[in-house]
Order: C-alpha cells, then structure tokens, then sequence
C-alpha cells in the first residue's frame, strides 16, 4: 500500500474523469487551438474556452479574457511580478512566501530596479494585516501575498490586505497555489488584482497547468512573446488579451484536465471539499500531538490552516526520517525547506527544515492510522 501525504506540492490521486477528460483530448481532440479552422482545432479550441468559463465560475471573474493560461503558479508569479514593476516601485510581500515570489522580486531588487518591504509573519506564519499597513509607502506598487503558508498551512488575511491595498490605490497580487479548490476565492469580494493559481493542486489538474488573473487597469508586460495566431502580420506582440499573454500551443490536454478537475469540484461542493480536509487535519494532529517526540509548528487549528502540518523530530533529522517513511512503508511526505527559506527562519526551523505532510480530498483516516503506527515503530527504533 502507498500511502501519499505530498499534495501540497502535487495532488494525487486525481479524479478519475480528469484522466479520461486527458485520454478523451490526446486521442481524439488534440489540434492545434487558434491555429487552424479544421475541427480538430476547433473542439481544441472548446477545450480551453470551457476551462476558461468554468474558471471564471469558479472565482467569481465576469470577463475570462482577463484568465491566462500558464505551465505552473511559477509563471503566473514570474509574470505579474515582472510584467508590472518597474524601477522606482517599491513591493511589500511577507516571509512565508515561495521562493515563486520572492526569486523574482530579488532579482529586481538585486538588479536595483525595485525596493522590496518583506513584512514578517507571527510564529504561527500568519500575516497580520496592520503589519501590511505600516510597510506600505509613497511608492509602493505591489502587495504580493501567498493565501496559505505551504509550509505550515497558515491562511492569511487575503480580504483585510485586499482592502488595505485598495484604500491605498495598490494593486493586490495573491499566490492561490495552496487554497484555489479547497477555499473559496472570490477575486471580486478580496480585491484581488492578479491571482495567481497552480492547476495541479487542489484543483485537481495535471502537472504543467495554471493560470493567471489578471484585473480591468493593470497592464502587465509579456513575459514570453512569440506566436499567438493573430496578427501574423506584425512584429510585435498583440495587444488584446488573452494572446498577449498566450504564445505558442497551449496544453490542450493538460487544460482538459484542469477543466474536468474544476467540475469535480463543483460537482463535489468547495463546502464539502473544505469540510473533509478538516477533519482530516483534526484528526492527523490529534494523533501527532500524543508522541512526545515530536516538535509541530503552525496554528494547529484545523479551521484556519490547510491540510498541511509541519513537524520534526527531537533529535533525529528530517531526511533521514522521511527516508524510513518512504523506504520501510511507502509513506510519502516531503521533508527540508519546501523552496521557502524565509518561511523556515519565520518558524526556527531553518536549515533543517521539517517534515511536512499534507492531505487531500481522497486522503483516508485509515492511511493516517497506518502512518502513525509507522512513526511509532521508526521511533521505537531510533
């Protein structure tokens, strides 16, 4: 029995009509979209619009020529922090971030073109709005802010910071990865400005899918610039949305997977979905919380934190841990800095990182009996 508690960097198992809505596209429906008029194209063509529609659905976005298609978060990131500032902007952002943002905004800031206000987050990796409010200045351009710690699981305030960057004419950037699919978003009612969404999390996808909001006022320039199916004819990039953002083929099939994804979420309710990944939180800390040897970090509070614990063992490292997990009974965690230093040093646990693990939907209490029972047999023996 495999046992996989690593969604919060991919979710697995997916749904299986996201398998078969990939099968469906690769073997039958792969043209190229905007390419061509031939009916392959054109039903590649539906694919990506009813994705798009049902995205818009499910954050509340009216005008889905504002959602752009990208391979990952990672993009959708790299592409609102280095398609808005420019030299002289100032940037407030926080220490439990990805290294998705907080990369790009130190190559600006190395590169002297940007000032960057990193406002540390409470023990708990929680973001308090007010500290947000006191780092904000004359020149401050951008908040980009992650929606839950992938590290600790910690939600943050994303409707208070909204309105903070609102009532200061900011715009407000949100890193989703963790929560679009398990929380709902409404970009409207949060004032979110750019949403930034991994596809093969919570939202079911496959690898290699995401995509970026972008709001009606903020103009962005393209990260990668190429072919887009529309005005040949000129040297330069469109102007028009979606394919000022969209160049080369698209993921058709990685895209009808994500479509399918969101309409098992739909199907299944975000309430539900929510519900679940509560009580599996409740439940895996209660248990980790009886073993004597083990550090846990974060709120500890099922209700406002995602699936995602982090802990260490007392005197015993990480890695060497994790490996008897994976080796001795095919438990799959994730253990070190999961690409967010800042996080690490935010909770005292830096270098070493921790062992993390996370649930999803299709995680059971029957595997987290297992897994405790393992933590306790690798104990046993340390």
């Amino acid at each position: 029995m495999n046992i996989y508690l690593d969604n919060a960097a991919t979710s697995f198992p997916k749904p299986e009509t996201v398998y078969k809505a990939i099968d469906l596209c690769l073997r039958y429906k792969c043209g190229n979209p905007g390419r061509s008029g031939h009916k392959l194209a054109m039903e590649a063509n539906h694919i990506i619009f009813n994705t798009r529609e049902q995205i818009g659905d499910l954050f509340g976005i009216l005008d889905i020529s504002r959602i752009i298609f990208t391979s990952n978060a990672t993009e959708a990131l790299n592409l609102g922090i280095k398609g808005l500032l420019k030299k002289g902007d100032h940037a407030i952002t926080s220490t439990m971030e990805h290294n998705s943002v907080l990369r790009p905004l130190h190559r600006l800031e190395d590169d002297v073109v940007i000032s960057v206000t990193r406002v540390k987050a409470d023990k708990y990796g929680y973001v308090p709005v007010e500290a947000i409010k006191n780092s904000i200045l004359p020149n401050t351009k951008l908040i980009v802010i992650t929606h839950a710690s992938n590290v600790v699981g910690t939600i943050n305030p994303i409707d208070g910071i909204g309105e903070t960057a609102k009532k200061n004419r900011i715009i407000f950037m949100v890193d989703a990865s963790q929560t679009a699919g398990a929380l709902s978003i409404d970009v409207k009612k949060s004032k979110i400005d750019i949403l930034a969404c991994s596809g093969h999390k919570n939202l079911f996808g496959p690898q290699g899918t995401g995509f970026i909001y972008i709001n009606h006022g903020v103009n962005l320039l393209p990260l990668i610039e190429g072919g887009t199916g529309t005005d040949s004819k000129k040297d330069i990039q469109p102007k028009l949305l979606t394919e000022r953002f969209e160049s080369g083929t698209l993921n058709t099939p990685g895209i009808a997977g994500l479509g399918a994804g969101i309409a098992f979420i739909k199907k299944t309710g975000i309430k539900n979905i929510r519900e679940k990944e509560i009580l599996l939180t409740k439940y895996l800390l209660s248990q980790l919380k009886e073993i004597e040897e083990l550090n846990i970090y974060g709120l500890s509070n099922p209700s406002s934190q995602m699936p995602v614990i982090s802990f260490n063992i007392k005197g015993m490292d990480s890695g060497e841990f994790g490996t008897a997990l994976s080796d001795k009974y095919n438990i799959m965690t994730r253990v070190g800095l999961h690409c967010a230093p800042l996080a690490h040093k935010t909770i005292k646990t830096f270098p070493q990182g921790t062992i993390r693990m996370s649930m999803g939907f299709f995680t059971t209490e029957k595997e987290i009996d297992f897994t405790i029972k393992c933590i306790k047999k690798i104990l046993k023996k340390k």
